[in-house]
């Protein structure tokens, strides 16, 4: 069984109308999933809203009055983040839809999908990049106290790297957490290079593959063969989660990679087939994607990978060549990480 979690509140995460992050986003997302079809395949659930202690679990608690404060007088919650009125209601309201997700995993669910989600820039004290709570580390400590789970991998495709959760599992062998992103000098939040590999009794468990803009379809495909179905079968994770963030399309005004629709159909299809041969357990996260319309064409691929349903849309392609320079990267952390597993 597959659902989703959604709330007509969700879309009053709105950071303003000259903001990439406007509120109507989860509404037409699932406006064009219903139009497609995907909805009658799918049961919908409705979020909690998540509590202090739920989120204390991972943010300081200054850091959380902090959020609370600037919700009852609006404010900035950093130079890209403004905090409006009420969105500290709204931010634990949409942590709560991926907790509700993830929860369901354990009830005979296979996979869960939150359509805002997945605010990775969130760290432990601190945040930016439009997210206010880190809902990833969130539901992963609900999980690991609710159901005692010690193995938890996170594959996150946004193009943006997720500073704030590579942040709080830097040293936790616990969370193996793998990032391929837009490489971080040349794109927000700077962060991600390829030899950031975790700490500690962590080492080895923090994956980057930092792409140069341009890479295209056939780089990021041949990146996702060589390092994650690997890793995942050694890790064998309790449960998949995936941040699936489709501004790696070429078309998305906040970057620079070149992705086509039918790249989300692929990638979602290749982690659903992870899913199957290890936990059965899939969280999906949409993330990030800030031209709205293509953006609901790759979000509806991506749920046809995971329903393997085959009327997915496609367009033209975009000449790829960077597969070299992608072969070089991929070897050269292969080399960074083989101490620690056997790729």
């Amino acid at each position: 069984m597959n659902g989703i979690v959604y709330h007509k509140d969700f879309n009053k995460y709105d950071l303003g109308v000259k903001h990439p992050l406007v509120g109507d986003k989860p509404k037409r997302i699932m406006n064009f999933l219903k139009e497609k079809g995907i909805l009658d395949k799918i049961k919908i659930f409705e979020p909690i809203i998540a509590t202090q202690n739920d989120l204390k679990k991972v943010h300081s608690q200054k850091y959380i009055d902090r959020v609370k404060e600037l919700s009852k007088t609006g404010g900035m919650l950093s130079t890209d983040t403004p905090a409006p009125i009420g969105i500290y209601k709204i931010a634990r309201l949409v942590t709560g839809g991926t907790i509700i997700a993830g929860d369901k995993l354990f009830d005979n669910y296979k996979s869960m999908i939150n359509p805002i989600a997945g605010f990775h820039h969130a760290s432990k004290s601190f945040s930016s990049g439009f997210c206010f709570f880190n809902d990833i580390a969130v539901v992963i400590e609900f999980l690991r106290d609710k159901y005692k789970l010690k193995r938890f991998q996170i594959i996150d495709l946004d193009v943006h790297h997720g500073n704030g959760t590579q942040e709080i599992y830097y040293a936790n062998p616990s969370v193996l957490k793998i990032s391929f992103h837009q490489d971080g000098r040349t794109l927000y939040p700077g962060t991600g290079a390829i030899e950031k590999i975790g700490r500690g009794k962590g080492e080895g468990y923090n994956i980057n593959l930092p792409l140069p803009p341009g890479t295209g379809e056939n780089s990021y495909i041949y990146a996702f063969n060589e390092i994650i179905p690997s890793l995942t079968k050694q890790f064998k994770p309790d449960i998949l989660i995936y941040q699936c963030g489709v501004d790696t399309h070429h078309s998305d005004p906040l970057a620079d990679l070149n992705l086509v629709h039918q790249t989300y159909y692929h990638l979602a299809s290749k982690v659903s087939k992870l899913s199957k041969s290890s936990c059965n357990k899939l969280l999906v996260l949409f993330g990030g994607g800030y031209n709205s319309n293509e953006s609901l064409i790759s979000y509806y691929n991506i749920m046809c990978g995971l329903l393997n349903k085959r009327n997915y849309i496609k367009e033209k392609k975009i000449q790829d060549n960077f597969i070299d320079k992608i072969k070089e990267l991929v070897n050269e952390l292969k080399s960074n990480i083989k101490p620690y597993w056997r790729i």
